[in-house]
């Protein structure tokens, strides 16, 4: 089993488990010996990466799923993955993971947000590579989560469904959408006085997710509850505008692409809705404050956020920013790139243990107590070992639209917990 919620048994019977996958190598391989006497199997070899200029060094191949051309989230995903080459180019340079650099360019795919894609995709990569440096999307994850448990495939999701923080091949970063929602309720309802709340979401595991920490919040806050799922695209909006419009919840927990946010807040507020909009983390692009909706997202709208934007004055940040120098900011850079920490970790924790193979990667993750973020993330953030409950990360932050600041948000309050998410009992997915 692979859920996290029995990572103390695992770990207990990991090196029997492991010896019994070993001479499978997860998925049909059979180990072998690589540089430093280093067992592998998939995606690693002993000659050079095609495009590090380092020959002394191996190769660890990582492979990309991303939305990079005509889905809800491309803005996004663009900056993602050009920000995780970054940050692998970054590693290389400073002499790669144990006599190997990593390679994050020979297997990127467009998933077009599509699962059924996004499976195809993964088949043609996933005997070429090691682990995958990104996987975007909750439903499209989703689709190809039993191949990952059965061939081992530790895996960095572009996402943040609670479902996660229960998958050990899974290697999430900051808060999930649950928690989030979570704490954007609480917020609502000491800052803003809200007394009423409402979800409009995607349907599946990021629309779901963040409705479900929205009505826990609102039922133990004392709020009215209601939830709208929505479908993506402009023109597929008119039934959520229309319960916003009619329902006047006092605040709108909004779980859509950029494109379709910016539609619902442009034309709810043009029929007279003067509450409140908190955007979940993948809502925000800073095109929308040159959108014909710029006006109403300034007057209406708030940011929740796992991590701090682009600008902040961290080590991770600064490196983030040095490494990516003439780019237009966007956090989808920034999101990128924190994401790529625990996977280092648990690449130089499995060099360590002399097994670069599948099952000795996913051995190492479950080894990690905590990852170095450079400060993007709040100490004791990437605790992999233990229960979710223990592990997972239950601060986030607000921030409001903000023409003058890089991303288009200004900080309105720092990390922080609210009294839901820091009593939730985080046992399984909150949709579930």
């Amino acid at each position: 089993m692979s859920a996290r919620s029995h990572r103390a048994v695992l770990v207990l019977f990991s090196a029997l488990a492991l010896t019994a996958v070993a001479c499978r190598g997860g998925d049909g391989a059979a180990p072998a010996e690589g540089k430093g006497g280093v067992k592998v199997d998939f995606g690693v070899t002993s000659e050079a990466c095609p495009q590090t200029g380092h020959s002394d060094r191996g190769c660890i191949y990582l492979g990309s799923i991303s939305d990079l051309t005509e889905g809800p989230f491309k803005t996004l995903a663009v900056p993602i993955t050009d920000a995780q080459k970054a940050f692998w180019k970054r590693v290389n340079d400073q002499g790669g993971i144990g006599g190997y650099d990593v390679d994050v360019t020979s297997y990127v795919k467009d998933n077009k947000y599509n699962p059924q894609i996004h499976n195809q995709v993964y088949q043609e990569i996933k005997g070429k590579i090691l682990a995958l440096a990104q996987t975007l999307g909750s439903p499209t994850t989703a689709a190809i989560l039993p191949d990952l448990e059965n061939t081992q495939m530790v895996s960095v999701p572009a996402s943040w469904t609670s479902l996660w923080g229960h998958e050990e091949v899974v290697l999430e970063s900051g808060t999930n959408y649950c928690l989030e929602s979570m704490n954007s309720v609480d917020y609502a309802v000491e800052k803003l006085g809200v007394k009423s709340v409402m979800a409009v979401h995607l349907p599946g595991d990021y629309g779901d997710d963040a409705a479900a920490g929205a009505k826990i919040a609102a039922e133990k806050r004392g709020a009215t509850f209601s939830s709208v799922v929505t479908q993506t695209g402009q023109d597929n909006q008119g039934g959520a505008i229309d319960a916003i419009v009619s329902g006047k919840p006092d605040l709108v927990i909004l779980t859509t692409g950029p494109t379709d946010a910016a539609v619902i807040i442009g034309q709810t507020a043009a029929r007279g809705y003067k509450g409140k909009f908190i955007g979940t983390s993948p809502t925000w692009n800073p095109g929308l404050l040159k959108s014909p909706a710029a006006p109403a997202i300034k007057a209406l709208y708030f940011q929740s956020a796992p991590w701090k934007a682009w600008a902040t004055d961290t080590p991770g940040h600064k490196a983030m920013r040095d490494a990516l120098p003439s780019v237009t900011p966007n956090d989808g850079y920034t999101a990128g790139w924190v994401w790529s920490y625990p996977l280092k970790a648990a690449l130089e924790k499995a060099v360590a243990n002399k097994d670069l193979t599948r099952a000795g990667l996913l051995n190492a993750v479950r080894q990690l107590d905590k990852v170095d973020y450079e400060g993007m993330l709040p100490s004791g953030a990437g605790k992999f070992s233990g229960s979710p409950n223990d592990g997972v990360v239950r601060q986030s932050l607000i921030y409001k639209p903000d023409d003058a600041a890089p991303t288009g948000v200004t900080l309105v309050e720092d990390f922080f917990v609210g009294s839901t998410a820091k009593d939730y009992k985080f046992e399984k997915p909150c949709y579930q």
